[in-house]
């Protein structure tokens, strides 16, 4: 599998596990393969993605979480189930406010780990770029010496552009998860960390 920004980021996202964590949800799972991480660690996880043909080919990977297929912006989230949310590359894809069911949905003390995409917008976004480009360069070519020749890369997740700039993000994070922070990554990525208060 070639070089991934989102599998990038597992340990940084991991981290951000509560202790004594017991449930959690992948938001936009994919093809599981962070819902696996989780999973192996004790978690029951409930791992949710639109894509059928993505979640199909999670769910014959197996490995722990409970699979669905369904659009979360419709789905109704138990209030206060999870201790642990993540997003991974997946939120830009609906409307940000569906924060706001998932906040509701963690457990007092859990925590919404958000790893976003964000468009260049302003000098500073452009900054980050042309200092991810040689990393970005160099991590494509460590994976790429270390991998089989020839395999498939198998199913891949639908993608969509992200359109909301970060200062956006900021400002409806702001008021949607208070006490939120957020913090720019390499590879055109913000990580968002929100914990329910106790």
């Amino acid at each position: 599998m070639p070089f991934d920004h989102n599998d990038h980021y597992h340990r940084t996202l991991l981290r951000r596990v509560p202790k004594g964590c017991r449930t959690a949800l992948d938001v936009g799972c994919g093809t599981g393969r962070f819902a696996r991480r989780l999973a192996s660690l004790g978690i029951q996880v409930d791992a949710v993605d639109p894509a059928a043909e993505v979640i199909k080919a999670a769910e014959a990977e197996g490995g722990g979480p409970r699979f669905h297929h369904a659009d979360i912006t419709e789905m109704e989230l138990p209030e206060g189930r999870y201790d642990y949310i993540s997003c991974l590359a997946s939120i830009h894809h609906v409307p940000f406010g569906t924060v706001a069911a998932l906040r509701d949905a963690l457990a007092p003390g859990g925590v919404l780990a958000i790893l976003g995409c964000y468009p260049e917008r302003s000098a500073v976004d452009y900054a980050w770029s042309l200092a991810a480009i040689p990393a970005n360069a160099a991590a494509r070519l460590a994976v790429a010496a270390t991998e089989p020749r020839g395999r498939a890369e198998g199913t891949r997740a639908p993608v969509r552009n992200p359109e909301m700039s970060l200062e956006e993000i900021r400002r409806e994070a702001a008021a949607l998860l208070p006490g939120a922070t957020i913090r720019r990554l390499l590879f055109w990525r913000y990580l968002l960390v929100y914990r329910r208060p106790s």
